[in-house]
């Protein structure tokens, strides 16, 4: 039901956050407010914020933030109603009253958990009777025991409407079993929904049986498996098998796993693995996946390695898509082809499934693979339909932050796949040269004479090194360019959009010149500029354009003999080896730190003179 702001309100105004927030994080007054480390990452300074006054929380490192209600959801996987309810009970805070119906409705419901309940403990009982046999012998090949049947409440659904008979033995109703999902009325009369097979109870969020999964026992009995249909108090896209028990760990370890089946999550839990769920015989829902996002911000979905997992998985990264933010995603760990989580357990041992949760692939991977495995992208067709597939990926993300990183992270593997130049032949001359060859001029077996690297020299190299001299340059020269003749962004926007500029607000030109070729609105200088400006980056074109006005000035940055597209196309050449030395320039300048020898600065002054 909805509550009113007054009555939420006074839920607030009655919890101490602090009180509340302290059962989990250390904190430490300073002045009126209390700090510590978030625990929705991991930090080692405090920049997590509680205060009373404001009955509200803050980390300024991860942006998790909220009042005592968002509190309970986030720590303890809580819904909203529930989380009202457990914060209105600890303040003494009273619950409005339901209406007449409101009550009839939810008697029906409780009598339709203790039916469920009923059911339950019937089968397992019936587990353990001589008409149990057969599920007891499946149960013993899957590798499963006496102590595993009780941990999950597993039992056996005999033949011969058993269950509808033992019912009305405890005066429930045939409208009350079909409600219950238990039995259904054919031209025979009442009969059970479940028989011949083994079963697996199925909780609500609370640990209350609700519903019941089926596995046939006979090898030609179909479907293999069967849930309980929609009732009043179980819809099945809705919940994920055993997530009640594997809430609280989840909440402690930070991770929750997915796996396909009810038998995949038996062998995780009982391996060690005791925050794992499944869907209830359907593909993963968005309820669900919401489910998951409750309690650890990045579950792992393991799939099997064959066709039939492939597809499920990329399923599932395209139904995350929209509902990505900021530190919540999806990673995937694919068994080895003809593997389950149950087979590679046994097979393998809990430390390699351990080592294949932990290298789980990341969200954005998956989405490539699925685009591109075992695809040929020999055309230029091919690669630029590959180009808009991607795009459309993108744009199904709706946080624009995220998606902007999707971009990127993209846009850097087609150029890697697909555009990045093969290495130039190395130069001629000493600093390729074999270890203890001569350079050009001294005598065989003579080493030149090398000036000493003076302090000053050493201190403009690191200051240059820092300040990353020569690339920020090369970027102003092709932004230069850009703003003085933007019809380069339309003629080569394929090439503008694999670059990666330092500085971003040169990198938000890039992307407004892409925009704006991509909507297919013509380009012109004082159009680009005043679009420019109007997005915030007037200070921007105030600094080119002072740039070009100083190096005409100077005399430079002029090459009569090339064109204007040729000038850019070399400048950004240039750029693009640059960001591609940039792993080693900074490997060299570590070492020339560390070092300080004459070696060490030849290296670093080489790798920052590269393209000067």
């Amino acid at each position: 039901m909805r509550y009113s702001p007054n009555l939420l309100d006074e839920v607030l105004r009655r919890t101490d956050l602090v009180q509340l927030v302290g059962r989990r994080v250390k904190l430490v007054r300073k002045g009126r407010v209390m700090w510590g480390c978030c625990p929705f990452h991991k930090e080692k300074s405090p920049s997590f914020k509680v205060e009373n006054e404001r009955r509200a929380y803050k980390c300024f490192g991860c942006g998790a933030g909220g009042d005592a209600f968002r509190w309970v959801m986030e720590t303890e996987g809580l819904s909203f109603p529930e989380a009202v309810e457990k914060l209105a009970s600890e303040a003494g805070v009273e619950l409005p009253k339901w209406s007449a119906e409101d009550e009839a409705r939810e008697e029906k419901k409780k009598s339709l958990y203790d039916i469920v309940e009923m059911a339950a403990k019937f089968y397992e009982d019936k587990l353990r009777e001589p008409a149990g046999q057969t599920a007891r012998e499946y149960l013993k090949s899957r590798g499963l025991d006496e102590a595993a049947a009780k941990q999950f409440r597993l039992g056996y659904a005999p033949r011969d409407n058993a269950l509808s008979e033992y019912l009305k033995t405890q005066n429930v109703t045939a409208d009350d079993m079909i409600a219950a999902g238990l039995a259904r009325s054919g031209e025979r009369g009442l009969r059970d929904f479940f028989f011949d097979r083994l079963m697996f109870p199925i909780t609500d969020a609370r640990g209350r049986a609700i519903a019941f999964g089926g596995r046939a026992l006979s090898a030609d009995a179909q479907p293999k498996y069967i849930n309980t249909g929609e009732t009043p108090i179980f819809s099945k896209g809705h919940l994920l098998y055993n997530f009640a028990s594997a809430r609280p760990a989840a909440l402690k370890n930070g991770t929750i796993v997915l796996a396909e089946g009810y038998m995949d999550v038996i062998a995780l839990v009982r391996a060690g693995f005791e925050a794992s769920v499944a869907p209830l015989g359907t593909a993963l829902t968005e309820d669900q996946l919401m489910l998951l996002w409750r309690v650890t911000p990045e579950p792992v979905l393991a799939f099997d390695g064959d066709e039939a997992g492939l597809r499920a998985g990329n399923r599932a990264a395209h139904l995350a898509l929209p509902h990505l933010k900021p530190g919540h995603s999806l990673r995937f760990a694919f068994l080895p082809a003809g593997e389950d989580p149950d087979s590679f357990v046994k097979a393998h041992g809990p430390a390699a499934m351990k080592k294949l949760l932990d290298d789980a692939q990341p969200l954005s991977h998956v989405l490539w693979r699925a685009e591109t495995e075992s695809k040929d992208f020999s055309t230029p067709e091919r690669r630029a339909g590959l180009e808009r597939s991607l795009a459309e990926i993108v744009s199904a993300i709706s946080d624009s932050k995220v998606a902007d990183y999707y971009r990127r992270d993209f846009d850097s593997r087609v150029f890697d796949s697909f555009k990045r130049r093969q290495p130039v032949a190395p130069r001629r001359g000493y600093e390729n040269a074999k270890p203890g060859s001569p350079r050009r001029g001294a005598k065989q077996g003579q080493m030149p004479a090398l000036a000493p690297v003076s302090a000053e020299v050493k201190n403009s190299l690191l200051a240059r090194a820092g300040a990353g001299g020569a690339r920020r340059m090369k970027e102003l020269e092709v932004a230069g360019l850009l703003l003085e003749h933007p019809e380069l962004g339309s003629a080569h926007a394929e090439a503008l959009a694999a670059l990666v500029f330092m500085d971003r607000s040169l990198d938000r030109l890039r992307h407004e010149l892409l925009n704006l070729a991509a909507s297919g609105i013509g380009l012109e200088k004082g159009a680009l500029e005043n679009h420019l400006v109007r997005v915030g980056l007037g200070e921007l074109v105030g600094r080119l354009a002072a740039r070009k006005a100083a190096s005409a000035g100077a005399g430079g940055d002029v090459n009569l003999g090339d064109d204007i597209e040729t000038r850019w196309l070399r400048a950004i050449a240039q750029l693009r080896e640059m960001a591609e030395l940039e792993p080693e320039r900074h490997r060299a300048m570590e070492r020339f730190k560390d070092e300080g020898t004459e070696e060490s600065w030849r290296d670093a002054h080489r790798l920052l003179s590269a393209r000067d």
